[in-house]
């Protein structure tokens, strides 16, 4: 029996101490967090005001991530099937498993899909293993779900996968143009630089986004373009540019090649007229925003998820490229392209080769590279090819082409478009093997063997943010039961299946340094991706490592990572869009929520961010609405030619008329319905693979249900057999909204404990009110209506926490004896504030501005992703006020 050490630097048993400088868990804008560990689970989190990224600020998700440390949930043990097995024996059979099916069908019969929730290490580590050794390119990530149309679109006109922009050029703008990005929720650190720029030099602001999101309450324009037309407006702004004489004509003759025909195919229906009429907005609208570039050349075009989530998505990047290479905006300061990537390592995969289309160290498939690093990594197996892509790797595992997978990190039962398929496929695969520290997921349901891997606050390694800064992630607590880190587990597999010495790394250190020399060998200046610097960085200064930027200032020399030192201007023309179909005549858009991320897994467990919104819902515009009978707060169902599922309703006239949104958070965990995974299609863009979750054809119907209610609980309930049931972590217990057909009253049987019952029945109102106390103290309660009326939920919430419970009276009244303010839904999760409470302060008080808002109740003076909201409210109170 082999023995399976604890990986260094931190053997078991030894404590993490105060001031730890680390990174945060969530999106790709890498804020630096100073962690102070208070017990053996328990943090306290601060922002690292001398980390480049954020200094000091936090969004609501990176502040509260101390209350996502427990190991409620965690992944503890090896488990084959169902039974908890030892290391040796789970590893053993994962390297058996695999190296039989390739030894039977081939190298191209296994595969990995991986995550930017890895680190740099494991990342590393896991690429060297399938690449290098098993001989495959099968290795995908879920980055390519959200930003490889950037990096084919990088790649297109820069010859290499470089954002050549960094948060400091957001200080320098005069116009900041924001494409694609509710970046006030999904980066609310970097948009509150954005407002920092404004206040101190007056930047503009332009959102181009199809729903009127929390981002367009600050913006000098809003083009709420129809989905899918971003390469017509970009084309109509390039031929723009080149009437008025702003193109950079030395510029492009020293540093861009264009092809012979550019001019002329650009130019088709690139006119004022016929770009509105595409991007269906006024006229007058467009001119302005062209006028504003044209003023402002110190631009900066922020582009996330509605750029690269589309069918076009590789098109419309290098249709903002194209501008900017035009009119020599790039490459100086305040003036550049920004792909803003959505995951805390997307750009460190993207570093190593984590993507079927890359080698590794920002090499691609031409013999020389694949020569060089067999070279480097002493392998001659080294794959010739790229591999399957995320959407082509799952429908390649349903058609059996693929009999052995391993999942780490990420949840695709979720994630993946056409979820319902995607669980078929791995249901029907041989042999399933996911590492995580979640023990169940809609993913680990599905695997033969579940390996359990380090958490955030146990991970040790590095992190690429979207500004090309390293930083270090820095374990704070002790690895939990027998959970080890990602590259350890890999690299266990590797040595089991015959590459001992080629896998003798006891350290991220020692992988970092074979990282940053495969980077620098045989580079000699071809790429700008080089750590060589740190080839023989010592573990001392490993472990030390400030936050640095490798690449320099992005192409601000004008020489490119092409073979001739020219970028490109790629021709792109608008692809025709799509009408509504008679069965499918809505458009469905998909996206985030401020404070969740991806699946839920870790924010799902935190009461504070679960406030904001405790149910998924789609967004439907009012009158879309009125026409198909939905009212604010009704079920209704949202179908695709995939799948369907229920969503509460939510009246919003953000929304295009003739299109939706709903959120990608929810899961079978949480909820019978908001399951948006099962709608969008498999297609993907041609170029980069990635999904097209943003325009999906879809119909929705309001769902009639017979009666509603909600739980409160101390202890989360089993499965819920209703039509609509979705929890959510409140303080002290959880939260459950149900609603359903038939006779209700089986819930009281099925979802209340044992204790002291208290309950009233109003058979003429169809109204049950039951509670269960225990000493004094409230266990559960449990309200059903059939009128749908129904008492608030945040006072009985409350009543979990209180050590001496309320009257039955109060109980089965569903609020106290002595009325207490009502704070309304949470607007800063922060500071806990409520709607109400800042509405009565902007009354009480005259607060006319968000500053004045802050200064009385702290309300977005934290992470500022509730300012949009806040200033909505003095808007709104403003214009009551004046008739």
């Amino acid at each position: 029996m082999r023995h399976c050490p604890s990986p260094n630097p931190l053997p078991r048993g030894e404590r993490a101490l105060s001031g730890i400088r680390t990174t945060c868990a969530y999106c790709g804008v890498g804020c630096g967090i100073s962690a102070t560990v208070t017990g053996a689970r328990s943090v306290e989190i601060r922002g690292d005001a001398d980390h480049p990224a954020n200094h000091g600020r936090l969004c609501s998700k990176g502040t509260h991530l101390g209350e996502t440390t427990s190991l409620e949930g965690r992944l503890l043990h090896p488990m084959i099937g169902t039974k908890r097995a030892g290391w040796d024996k789970a590893l053993d059979l994962v390297a058996k498993r695999f190296r039989d099916t390739i030894a039977e069908h081939g190298p191209n019969s296994v595969a990995f899909y991986v995550s930017g929730q890895l680190l740099t290490e494991d990342y590393y580590v896991a690429n060297k293993l399938m690449k290098g050794f098993i001989g495959s390119a099968n290795i995908d990530t879920n980055s390519r779900l959200c930003m490889s149309s950037a990096v084919a679109g990088h790649l297109r006109a820069f010859g290499e996968d470089v954002v050549p922009a960094s948060y400091s050029d957001l200080d320098q703008a005069d116009l900041v143009i924001l494409v694609g990005s509710n970046t006030a929720w999904c980066h609310p650190v970097v948009y509150q630089r954005i407002l920092a720029a404004r206040a101190a030099r007056g930047t503009r602001i332009v959102v181009i986004d199809p729903r009127r999101t929390e981002t367009c309450e600050d913006a000098d324009l809003h083009l709420a373009i129809r989905p899918g037309s971003d390469v017509a407006l970009f084309n109509g702004l390039l031929a723009h540019c080149r009437d008025a004489g702003l193109l950079d004509e030395a510029y492009l003759s020293r540093s861009v090649d264009v092809p012979d025909d550019f001019w002329a195919r650009q130019g088709e229906g690139s006119d004022l007229w016929s770009v509105a009429r595409d991007c269906d907005v006024p006229p007058a609208d467009l001119r302005r925003f062209f006028e504003l570039f044209a003023a402002h050349p110190r631009t900066v075009t922020l582009f996330s998820q509605g750029v690269n989530q589309s069918l076009r998505g590789t098109d419309q990047v290098n249709a903002i490229l194209n501008v900017h290479l035009a009119t020599g905006r790039i490459g100086k300061p305040g003036a550049a392209p920004f792909s803003i990537t959505g995951q805390p390592n997307a750009m460190g995969g993207r570093e190593v080769g984590g993507l079927a289309t890359t080698l590794a160290a920002h090499m691609d498939f031409a013999p020389e590279n694949v020569a060089r690093v067999g070279r480097f990594w002493g392998t001659p197996n080294v794959a010739a090819k790229p591999g399957l892509k995320a959407v082509d790797l799952f429908r390649s595992i349903g058609e059996g082409r693929i009999k052995a997978l391993w999942i780490m990190a990420t949840n695709p039962a979720v994630s993946m478009p056409d979820a319902g398929a995607v669980r078929e496929a791995l249901a029907a695969c041989p042999f399933v093997v996911v590492s995580d520290c979640i023990a169940d997921t809609d993913t680990t349901r599905l695997a033969h063997v579940t390996l359990p891997a380090a958490g955030w606050g146990e991970k040790d390694g590095t992190v690429t943010n979207s500004e090309r800064v390293i930083s270090r992630q820095r374990r704070l607590f002790d690895l939990p039961g027998e959970a080890m880190p990602d590259w350890w587990i890999i690299k266990e597999v590797g040595r089991r299946m015959g590459w001992v010495g080629e896998f003798a790394y006891s350290r991220p250190a020692d992988i970092y340094r074979e990282h940053a020399r495969l980077s620098t060998y045989q580079n000699a200046g071809a790429r700008r991706f080089d750590i060589g610097r740190h080839a023989a960085i010592s573990n001392a200064d490993y472990a030390d490592m400030a936050p640095w930027r490798w690449g320099g200032e992005g192409f601000a020399d004008g020489r490119f990572s092409t073979p001739n030192g020219r970028a490109r201007l790629v021709p792109v023309a608008q692809a025709p869009l799509q009408a509504p179909l008679a069965r499918w005549p809505m458009t469905l858009n998909t996206g985030r929520y401020r404070d969740q991320w991806h699946t839920m897994t870790r924010t799902g467990l935190s009461p504070r961010l679960s406030s904001h919104r405790r149910e998924p819902m789609v967004e439907v515009h009012p009158l879309d609405a009125t026409g198909l009978g939905i009212a604010e707060g009704d079920l209704a169902r949202v179908a695709t030619p995939q799948g369907e599922s229920i969503f509460r309703a939510t009246l919003s006239e953000g929304q295009r008329r003739g299109e939706l949104f709903t959120p990608i958070h929810w899961t079978d965990r949480q909820s019978s319905g908001g399951r948006t995974g099962l709608l969008p299609r498999a297609l993907v863009d041609p170029h980069s693979g990635q999904p097209g979750f943003k325009a999906t054809p879809a119909s929705v119907t309001r769902v009639a249900v017979e009666w509603r209610g909600f739980l409160i609980a101390r202890d989360e309930p089993g499965a819920i057999d209703a039509l609509w049931a979705t929890r959510v972590r409140v303080a002290q217990g959880w939260l459950v909204e149900l609603a359903g057909d038939g006779d209700p009253a089986r819930l009281v049987r099925e979802l209340l404990p044992r204790g002291e019952r208290i309950e009233t029945i109003d058979s003429a109102r169809g109204q049950m009110r039951h509670a269960v106390l225990s000493d004094g103290r409230l266990v559960a309660a449990l309200y059903l209506s059939r009128d749908h009326s129904l008492p608030p939920r945040d006072w009985l919430i409350a009543q979990l926490s209180e050590a001496a419970g309320p009257t039955p009276v109060e109980l089965l009244a569903g609020r106290s004896a002595a009325p207490a303010p009502d704070c309304g839904p949470i607007v800063c999760v922060c500071f806990d504030v409520g709607i109400k409470t800042i509405l009565a302060a902007i009354a009480d008080r005259k607060l006319a501005s968000v500053e004045a808002v802050g200064a009385a109740l702290s309300a977005g003076t934290n992470c500022g992703s509730c300012r949009p909201a806040i200033q909505r409210l003095i808007t709104n109170a403003q214009e009551v006020v004046n008739g």
